[in-house]
């Protein structure tokens, strides 16, 4: 009887795993739309148009390089969700820097099960402290179509 639940479990956590670990291509999903990755923009309605994201999804952000009509940009990942609600910089990883925008721009694939801080600290980080020029992004795993049911 406990070799049956044991392998009954092993099968779960195997179901469980592959649910999670694969499934799909993902999405390409362009930051911000037609208008890309812009300073002083509210980025919490266009997540939620875009939610929810998935493991295997792509971000794409375009911005255009610094210049006399536009404002530097950057984007960075920020490690924790203080980090991102203080906007403190300091351990973030720099994803595309203020030239790595242009042209097709660059891709973050959400490749991972956990919560993704964007931002950009551009003008002393004070469009990031305003709520601007940030969004979270958590992929979640594709569901399956069909349900298994487990009976113990």
């Amino acid at each position: 009887m406990d070799s049956i639940i044991v392998i009954r479990g092993a099968v779960l956590l195997v179901v469980i795993t592959c649910s999670i670990a694969g499934g799909s291509e993902g999405r390409s999903i362009l930051v911000g739309g037609s208008q890309g990755w812009r300073a002083g923009t509210n980025y919490t309605e266009w997540t939620i148009q875009n939610s929810p994201f998935h493991i295997n999804d792509t971000l794409v952000f375009k911005y255009p390089a610094p210049n006399k009509a536009t404002a530097a940009q950057s984007v960075y990942v920020l490690p924790t969700m203080w980090s991102y609600t203080t906007c403190e910089f300091r351990g973030a990883k720099l994803l595309g820097n203020t030239h790595e925008g242009g042209g097709e721009g660059f891709k973050v694939k959400l490749d991972q099960w956990r919560p993704y801080y964007f931002a950009s600290p551009e003008n002393g980080a004070g469009d990031c402290i305003a709520g601007l020029t940030k969004f979270i992004a958590i992929p979640t795993p594709y569901s399956s179509h069909h349900r298994t049911t487990f009976s113990p």
